[in-house]
């Protein structure tokens, strides 16, 4: 085969650039773009030849290139972050963004950043204000707090909280609560990069009063509680609450600050679930400032959340790192929207998706799996009659168990249903793989050699397209990605 003469076939890139099918391509994507693919897609195929040792290979290689180079420019074009659906069960799941937010929320966040908003400008006044005036208010009326400010998430909460109150000083902590949050970001890593000196105190479970209070110092200017909402230690343990910090406090006039991790604004209890500190209660307690992430429990937007002492808050506001840390117009106008849910608990609990996901019925679960199951049987049916070489699928409905996620609620099963699939000439991961590449694609998790779509997490607008998918049309119709 003379490679001489293959290389001759590959069009030249100016004939290419005149060809009647790119035409739409330049009008979509501009000439530039166009043409850095077709040089992007001659490259392959060159390299593509250098390796044929048969015709019929290097046939393949030439074949259609203005096609192929539709296809790539597709996928330049296509975004890499997309909407996905969730069957793991996990609300709170990191790897998928956390707490989803809910159309309502999304359409104040796009109001207010595809134009001009007052962000930054107070309208009663006609004169600069502030973002955090958008929802602090609504902040300090739910928790009790006298003042509150957001940043970007808790992490800069703590970060600027440390800075802020406890440079250059020192910061008592049980070793108990010297927790490691998601990313390998660590306690006394903050701290370091604060400036504050960490002074551990007790042991690993056990930390008592006069642990805290031996270790008193000139150079003490912080007590640090921190909730260990991502584990547990249970047995022999002993842990000091925050109203005893807040006692001993006032004799030596040093402020006690509380990390709640994942926070909690509505009693959870009340919907069945073990009872997690909520923010109300740790400023009851006395704590001086309490910081707590937006988009875990909350069910809001990434952010950090600094409230308490206005004072203290007064001091963190005027400091240069707030303007590094600080929220966005988007996040702003999500978060507002979102704690104006929280003025009257039922509604929030209807209309927050994280609030509504923890605290759904595991009866309203089990109908809505069975519900979905049927929807697919039919269209797996349809398939068997229509395609005699798809894959058939076995499809039950099954007990199981959710989690809350992001670190939140750790020793928490929640009862659950999902759709078990489990496929006869495919492996359950191979179908876990091809459904992680569909147009919408659909994570779940494979047990047992099944794949569990936990029903707690999805949506049921939905289910129309999980029927769809497997009806074998998109799925079974050869290899995807």
């Amino acid at each position: 085969m003379d490679k001489n003469l293959l290389y001759r076939r590959i069009p030249r890139v100016d004939s290419l650039m005149r060809e009647e099918r790119l035409a739409e391509q330049i009008r979509k994507f501009g000439y530039g773009s166009v043409l850095a693919v077709v040089h992007d897609v001659l490259g392959e195929v060159r390299e593509a030849l250098d390796g044929c040792t048969l015709a019929e290979m290097a046939d393949r290689e030439l074949a259609d290139i203005p096609e192929r180079i539709g296809r790539k420019l597709e996928e330049w074009f296509e975004p890499e972050m997309k909407r996905v659906i969730n069957g793991t069960g996990i609300i709170l799941h990191t790897g998928l963004g956390r707490a989803p937010l809910g159309k309502g929320v999304m359409e104040r966040a796009a109001l207010a950043s595809e134009s001009y908003s007052n962000l930054e400008y107070d309208l009663k006044k006609g004169m600069r204000g502030e973002r955090s005036a958008h929802f602090e208010r609504l902040i300090c009326h739910i928790t009790g707090a006298q003042a509150a400010v957001a940043v970007n998430n808790n992490a800069a909460a703590v970060l600027l909280i440390l800075t802020v109150l406890a440079e250059g000083g020192e910061v008592i902590v049980s070793r108990g609560e010297l927790v490691e949050i998601g990313g390998k970001f660590r306690v006394p890593d903050m701290m370091e990069l604060s400036g504050a000196k960490l002074r551990e105190v007790g042991t690993t479970n056990r930390t008592r009063i006069s642990d805290y209070e031996n270790a008193v110092c000139e150079e003490t200017k912080m007590f640090l509680k921190v909730h260990t909402s991502n584990y547990r230690i249970v047995g022999f343990t002993e842990e000091v609450p925050v109203e005893e910090l807040c006692r001993m406090k006032k004799r030596y006039k040093i402020p006690v600050v509380e990390d709640l991790g994942s926070g909690v604004l509505l009693d959870l209890e009340a919907y069945g679930l073990k009872h997690e500190p909520t923010v109300q209660e740790v400023i009851r307690q006395g704590a001086d400032l309490v910081c707590f992430s937006g988009d875990k429990l909350m069910g809001g937007p990434q952010a950090g959340i600094i409230a308490g002492r206005k004072d203290y808050i007064e001091k963190i506001k005027r400091h240069p790192l707030m303007r590094v840390l600080r929220i966005d117009k988007m996040t702003t106008a999500a978060l507002e929207t979102v704690l104006l849910e929280y003025l009257e608990p039922k509604k929030a609990v209807e209309n927050i998706p994280v609030l509504r996901m923890l605290t759904r019925k595991e009866e309203d679960i089990r109908k809505d799996a069975e519900k979905l199951a049927g929807l697919m049987r039919e269209s797996a049916a349809e398939t068997r009659e229509n395609r005699a070489q798809a894959n058939h699928l076995h499809i039950t409905v099954e007990k199981c168990v959710s989690r809350a996620g992001g670190g939140a609620l750790p020793m928490e099963d929640i009862p659950s249903f999902a759709i078990a699939v489990s496929p006869e000439e495919i492996s359950a991961g191979e179908l876990s793989r091809r459904l992680r590449h569909l147009k919408i694609p659909v994570i779940g998790r494979v047990y047992k050699k099944r794949l569990l779509l936990d029903v707690r997490t999805l949506e049921e607008k939905d289910f129309p397209y999980l029927a769809e998918v497997f009806c074998g049309s998109s799925l079974f119709g050869g290899e995807i990605g």
